[in-house]
């Protein structure tokens, strides 16, 4: 099916990461510069865009008025271990990607774009270790990001630590999902791991500190886009309703 939005990149020359790095932007089709826009930023941007249908699937709910309007954005990474170092809460870029996150793209969409300028209207959504990035950069920066969408997120001793000292979790909503067959999952870094045992106990921790909070656990789902693109149509407009 073609695409009946507008796919356009941009390009940034982090001071941060000290790489260029590549933004593609989808807008949809009845885009105007007379009208304002929420921002989904994505990481693992390719993957969303080709495994997870994302542009299909903005042309469909803005058609139907399902999502109110919405620019989606890609950023994406050379390979699994560039992946690793950006993403993972212990990487040796994640900070620096962080920073590129608030510093570089968020001034440069709202420069180029007809946005809000408000965290409530940027989310960050990831699958697997991009989950993980997205909640991690929204803990830290709650005002720039007001919505998190974390799909089979890594979760770890880091990443709990992070929640439990966040002090601006009330204004970030949050959507959050993992598979019941996710206790067998490969990974880059650590071998294989039990994903869902720590995401039930990260889901305990957000409902305990009243987080505005929707968790979903799906039967029978494993760590694959099989089930994270499903997915997909329900978080988009529970998120951008």
């Amino acid at each position: 099916m073609a695409r009946r939005g507008l796919m356009q990149e941009k390009h940034i020359d982090s001071v941060y990461l000290n790489e260029q790095m590549t933004l593609k932007i989808y807008q949809p089709e009845t885009f105007s510069q007379l009208y304002k826009y929420h921002l989904c930023i994505m990481q693992d941007g390719d993957d969303y865009f080709q495994l997870g249908r994302i542009a299909t699937l903005s042309d469909q709910l803005h058609a139907d008025y399902s999502i109110t309007n919405t620019i989606f954005i890609g950023i994406h990474y050379k390979d699994r271990y560039d992946r690793l170092k950006k993403y993972h809460p212990n990487g040796e870029q994640h900070e620096a990607y962080i920073k590129f996150l608030v510093h570089e793209v968020v001034p440069l969409l709202d420069e180029s774009l007809p946005t809000y300028h408000m965290g409530q209207s940027r989310a960050l959504m990831g699958d697997s270790l991009g989950g993980t990035m997205a909640l991690m950069a929204a803990l830290k920066y709650p005002h720039t990001f007001g919505k998190i969408i974390m799909q089979s997120p890594l979760v770890n001793d880091t990443v709990i630590e992070a929640v439990n000292t966040a002090k601006n979790l009330h204004s970030i909503d949050i959507y959050h999902s993992i598979g019941t067959e996710e206790t067998n999952v490969s990974t880059t870094k650590d071998g294989h791991m039990d994903f869902l045992t720590p995401n039930q106990k990260l889901s305990e921790l957000l409902k305990a500190k009243n987080a505005s909070y929707i968790y979903k656990e799906q039967t029978g789902a494993d760590h694959t886009w099989t089930y994270w693109q499903k997915q997909l149509p329900e978080i988009l407009t529970n998120m951008f309703d």
